[in-house]
C-alpha cells in the first residue's frame, strides 16, 4: 500500500528548482507548553532564529570517560566493523560512522531517554518523540574525512519519507571539538529555507552516500548565497558538550588533519505525529538503522543517572 502524503518539499529533481520558504514552525509547542520546559524563552528564540543551540559540558567528565571506553571498544570489535550499520572511510577500514548506537549499548539507550533531553525535545517538537536514527561519527586524527554541506531533512524526506520538518538532532561531543579537528559547521538561519536538490536517487544510495554524499547536496551557488547571507558558525568546546540543531539546518564539517581525533554522538528525535511514509524519491525504504519504522512509540524517560550504569 502506498502511504505517501502530499509532498510539500520536492527534491531529487531532474532540473533545478528555486528554494522554498519553510512551511512548518521551528518551535512546535504553543502557549504554556512552550514555556513549560528546561529551555528559557531566550534560548527558544535563539533556536528559532539560528536553528541550533550549544551547551558546553552537558555531561560531566566521569560520564564522558565511560562513553569513551565504550567507543574504544567499538573501534576494536570485529563484529561492529562488519555490521551493516557500520560505515568505513572510503577505501579504508577505519570507522566513519556507527548507526543504531542506542541498540548496541544500554548506556547509550538510557542516555537517549534522559529526562533533561526528552523535556527539551518535547518543548521543541510540541509532542512526544521517538528515535528516528542514532549514530556516532568518528574522525580519526590525521585521516578523518569531512562531511559535505547538506540538510538532514532533505535526505530523511526524500529517502525515508519524513513528511514535515518536525525532528531535531542532539549531538554530544565525546572528544574535545576544537577549530582544527573538523568541528561541526552550521549556517545559522538556513533552516528557514528548503533547498531542493537535483539528481535521481539510485536504489540503495545509502551504501555510497554514507561514505561520501553526492546526492542531496545543495549547489555551490545555493550554499554560497546562504553563507553570504547568514555566515557560518563552528561551535567548539570540551568533551561532553551538547549541540542541538534543527533538522533542516545546513551543516558540514571539514577533514581532520590535526593530531587529535574527533567523535560526536548523534540522537535524532522525530515527533510521534510525524511518522514516516513511503520515501518521496520513489525508492524502497532504507534499512531500519537509518530510518526507524519498527519502534516509533513515544520514548519514556529513565532516572537521571540511568545511563551511568554498565553498558
Amino acid at each position: 500500500m502506498d502511504t505517501r502524503t502530499d509532498d510539500f518539499y520536492p527534491t531529487r529533481l531532474e532540473t533545478p528548482m528555486a528554494p522554498i520558504d519553510r512551511l512548518d514552525p521551528v518551535i512546535h509547542s504553543r502557549g504554556e507548553n512552550r514555556t513549560n520546559g528546561p529551555l528559557s524563552e531566550a534560548e527558544l528564540a535563539r533556536y528559532e532564529r539560528d536553528g541550533f543551540l550549544v551547551f558546553n559540558q552537558f555531561l560531566d567528565h566521569e560520564t564522558v570517560r565511560r562513553f569513551q571506553e565504550d567507543l574504544a571498544a567499538y573501534e576494536n570489535d570485529d563484529r561492529i566493523l562488519r555490521a551493516e550499520g557500520t560505515i568505513t572511510e572510503p577505501g579504508k577500514q577505519e570507522i566513519r560512522s556507527v548507526f543504531g548506537i542506542h541498540r548496541l549499548s544500554q548506556r547509550f539507550d538510557r542516555l537517549t531517554r534522559d529526562p533533561r533531553i526528552l523535556d527539551m525535545v518535547k518543548q521543541i517538537l510540541g509532542s512526544d518523540a521517538y528515535i528516528h536514527q542514532s549514530r556516532i561519527n568518528f574522525k580519526p586524527a590525521f585521516h578523518g574525512k569531512g562531511f559535505d554541506w547538506h540538510s538532514d531533512f532533505e535526505t530523511w524526506h526524500a529517502e525515508d519519507g519524513m513528511p514535515r520538518m518536525r525532528a531535531v538532532s542532539f549531538s554530544i561531543t565525546l572528544t574535545d571539538n576544537n577549530p582544527f579537528n573538523g568541528p561541526l559547521m552550521l549556517i545559522p538561519g538556513s533552516h528557514k529555507t528548503f533547498i531542493p536538490c537535483v539528481g535521481r536517487t539510485p536504489e540503495d544510495n545509502y551504501r555510497s552516500s554514507l561514505k561520501k554524499q553526492d546526492l542531496g547536496v545543495p549547489s555551490e551557488q545555493d550554499i554560497k548565497e546562504m553563507a553570504n547571507k547568514h555566515g557560518i558558525k563552528a561551535p567548539t568546546g570540551p568533551a561532553g558538550s551538547l549541540i542541538i540543531f534543527e533538522c533542516n539546518t545546513l551543516h558540514a564539517s571539514n577533514a581532520n588533519l590535526s593530531p587529535w581525533p574527533r567523535s560526536n554522538l548523534f540522537f535524532v528525535y522525530n515527533s510521534t505525529e510525524n511518522q514516516l511514509t513511503e520515501p518521496f524519491c520513489g525508492n524502497k525504504q532504507r534499512p531500519d538503522f537509518l530510518g526507524n519504522r519498527s519502534n516509533t512509540s513515544a520514548l519514556t524517560p529513565v532516572q537521571n543517572d540511568g545511563w551511568r550504569q554498565s553498558g
